[in-house]
């Protein structure tokens, strides 16, 4: 039976003894990303900054590219417009434009450029107020998420898998949210999905990676712990790889042909995904060689020694 490896099965790489490395361009990234969040804030999208959305059905199927020009040649600011239902039925949403002006005129604006015979089943105004509340609560998602993965991880594991575990995704999370304040990509509603993506992701990743430690650690009782973990990460490298490997070009498609919407949803993903990999390999494993984990829970089952290795 074929089996595809993109990593060589019996791998030896020194994977914790170049993680000092890693760990340097981690905290260096990491602070990067957190100035950038702090000073210069996030390129936040419609949904934050507060706009108009208009909910229509339109008297045929539209041409939306031309609306989205259109809409956008008025001045308002940015256009966000997707299809939802039927191929009629439009949500358009509208960023309040800076030079402050009257929402009456903007809507009749929209209204003229949409065209007769519209049905307009919901005009609202998103005010600076809801904008935050969906930054509050984005965050909380993403506290809560941490918060329930670390006692997942407590419980199945022991507590130091639990801290490196949660370490690892407070990285990833860090990161995704930095890129939606380094780059111009817009942060939206769809982008607190990304972020707890990438989080599951990444825990799914060093769950299996923690599983083969813990099955080594009661295999292996008398090999030095940066060996047995070395040992764990190869021997689950492939796996890791490749699952991540799959997934990025699934995405990848999304992103290239799915249009403007989904692309704006897969990239943080795609970042996340890479992300999530390399943290689970090169941050989560080899931070328990910093914590004290009681070998002695781990003598009940058959000692042997790492020489019978095969």
């Amino acid at each position: 039976m074929f089996r595809l490896h993109l990593i060589p099965y019996g791998t030896k790489f020194d994977i914790v003894g170049k993680s000092k490395y890693v760990f340097l361009l981690a905290i260096t990234v990491i602070l990067t990303c957190l100035t950038f969040m702090i000073f210069k804030g996030m390129n936040y999208g419609i949904d934050f900054k507060g706009g108009y959305i208009f909910e229509v059905k339109m008297p045929v199927e539209p041409d939306i590219q031309g609306l989205r020009e259109k809409l956008g040649s008025l001045g308002l600011g940015e256009v966000a417009i997707q299809q939802f239902g039927n191929k009629e039925d439009l949500m358009v949403k509208l960023e309040k434009s800076e030079e402050g002006k009257e929402q009456s005129i903007a809507i009749q604006k929209v209204k003229d450029t949409l065209g007769k015979d519209v049905i307009y089943k919901k005009i609202e105004t998103v005010g600076p107020k809801v904008g935050n509340e969906l930054v509050s609560n984005a965050i909380k998602a993403v506290a809560f998420a941490l918060a329930a993965m670390l006692l997942y991880i407590a419980i199945r594991f022991e507590w130091q898998f639990g801290i490196c575990a949660v370490t690892a995704l407070f990285h990833d999370c860090i990161i995704v949210f930095g890129m939606f304040s380094i780059f111009p990509i817009e942060f939206s509603e769809t982008s607190i999905t990304a972020v707890l993506l990438t989080a599951s992701y990444s825990i799914n990743d060093t769950v299996v990676i923690f599983d083969r430690i813990r099955e080594n650690l009661r295999k292996f009782q008398k090999m030095k712990l940066n060996e047995l973990i070395n040992l764990s990460l190869n021997e689950t490298l492939s796996r890791t790889t490749l699952t991540a490997t799959t997934t990025v070009l699934a995405v990848m498609s999304l992103y290239l042909f799915g249009g403007k919407i989904i692309a704006a949803l897969a990239l943080p993903i795609i970042v996340g995904i890479i992300v999530g990999t390399v943290s689970s390999i090169f941050v989560a494993s080899p931070l328990l060689m910093f914590l004290n984990i009681k070998r002695e829970k781990f003598e009940d089952k058959p000692k042997q020694d790492a020489a019978n290795i095969n």
